[in-house]
């Protein structure tokens, strides 16, 4: 079988309730757009999330479904989607389905009109809907991180996401990478390009965050991106004959 051009990764922990009705509306974006394969990676979940995924292989030929053997976070699961994806492409969702599938075939009409040397384009809830103080929370958090790492990204916490599968493994890896995805791909020499994406009400289930919890871990990780870029240095490399 050839690798399909692109790969959607999801990370999924404790989502019995949404990751199948999640994976129905991916097959139903990406059939007759484009061949693709879909991985759910479970993070070790403790409800029914993984037996569910596993009920619908025989019925969906483009899912792969990996499970951690221990909780490892959101970005671990995300890098061990990609590092065992065959796509060059990659398309990241959420799987609390929050995220609407409908929206990329929106990123693949931006890729294929963009310029070679965007690597990343990132969804930009315009329509956030989460309750009033995660919102807030939101703002103050992506006011910080663009006056630090000018990153010229109005929404880094969307899970809707189109990158070039190298690129993203060319980067350097720490847990939470994946809400500085566009920093990080600048300062690798690449470009970013952010596109308005639908944002919808959690299905079921609750989230797995709290404003305090995410705002700690953050300020720790805004220093360590910060200096990564202060330290990184970029060149040409010219083959000589």
């Amino acid at each position: 079988m050839s690798a399909p051009p692109l790969s959607v990764v999801v990370p999924a922990f404790n989502e019995e309730g949404n990751v199948l009705a999640l994976l129905d509306e991916i097959v139903a974006a990406l059939r007759g757009v484009t061949p693709f394969e879909v991985i759910f990676v479970d993070d070790h979940s403790r409800d029914g999330t993984r037996a569910a995924l596993q009920s619908a292989l025989a019925q969906v030929p483009e899912l792969r479904v990996l499970g951690h053997e221990r909780q490892s976070g959101q970005s671990t699961a995300i890098r061990t989607g990609v590092k065992a994806a065959r796509g060059e492409w990659i398309a990241t969702l959420d799987g609390d389905g929050q995220n609407d599938p409908a929206d990329l075939p929106k990123l693949l009409a931006a890729r294929d009109a963009g310029a070679a040397d965007v690597k990343l384009y990132a969804g930009w809830r315009v329509n956030r809907q989460d309750t009033g103080s995660k919102k807030w929370a939101s703002r103050w958090a992506n006011a910080i991180r663009s006056r630090l790492l000018h990153d010229a990204t109005p929404d880094t916490g969307c899970g809707t996401k189109l990158f070039e599968r190298a690129a993203f493994l060319d980067l350097p890896y720490f847990d939470h990478m994946h809400r500085y995805l566009p920093a990080l791909m600048q300062r690798a020499g690449w470009k970013t390009v952010s596109v308005p994406v639908n944002h919808r009400p959690r299905g079921a289930g609750a989230s797995k965050y709290t404003n305090l919890g995410r705002a700690l871990v953050g300020i720790r990780d805004l220093m360590g991106v910060a200096w990564l870029i202060k330290r990184s240095r970029l060149t040409g490399v010219r083959e000589l004959e």
